[in-house]
């Protein structure tokens, strides 16, 4: 399990959106990807989560937590590997983490938890809530989106992860995401 969890090493800059659901993670991703021609990391927990939401009618369980992991994990490795110089990641462990102690008493799965932190990345996008909500099977805290905000923010200023905060519409959020990322590749040339 321990190994399944463990990034493997590459040469590329690692860049991570992460923040509350329905706040424009996937889109950017996308857009960044597409900006650098490179690959970008889907988030596994949505493709998981809805097929158990269309095959069992159930939400997201502790038990589904490790599993979710697993998979994110294994699409980034590979992808990582086809990257050249950038891989733009739609989610992490630290964010899995997140969930967990937010849906679960505070509690997380030990083994999550020390690879949600010891995997490294050179940035965090976190998104801010200032985006419409949009519903769908997977999405449920839509009154709670200040609170969920705030237990992503304070996980990277607690564990220390450099971050960028990412308001306003599309165009503006992309704008500030590349300016970020040409200065990293800069400093990495």
């Amino acid at each position: 399990m321990e190994e399944a969890l463990k990034q493997q090493p590459c040469n590329c800059l690692k860049v991570v959106l992460f923040g509350p659901e329905s706040t424009g993670k996937t889109t950017l991703s996308r857009q960044l990807a597409q900006y650098y021609n490179t690959h970008w990391v889907p988030e596994y927990a949505r493709e998981y989560l809805q097929l158990k939401w269309e095959q069992e009618q159930k939400i997201c369980e502790p038990k589904d937590l490790l599993p979710i992991a697993v998979g994110q994990m294994k699409l980034e490795n590979k992808l990582a590997q086809q990257a050249d110089s950038i891989l733009i990641c739609d989610t992490d462990l630290l964010e899995t983490k997140v969930y967990s102690e937010v849906y679960y008493n505070g509690t997380c799965d030990p083994i999550l938890e020390y690879y949600a932190l010891k995997n490294y990345y050179d940035l965090y996008f976190l998104t801010y809530i200032d985006t419409p909500w949009e519903a769908d099977d997977l999405r449920d805290k839509p009154n709670e989106r200040t609170q969920m905000f705030n237990a992503f923010e304070s996980a990277l200023k607690n564990n220390n992860k450099p971050h960028v905060l990412l308001k306003g519409n599309k165009e503006d959020r992309l704008t500030l995401a590349i300016k970020h990322i040409d200065n990293l590749l800069q400093k990495k040339r």
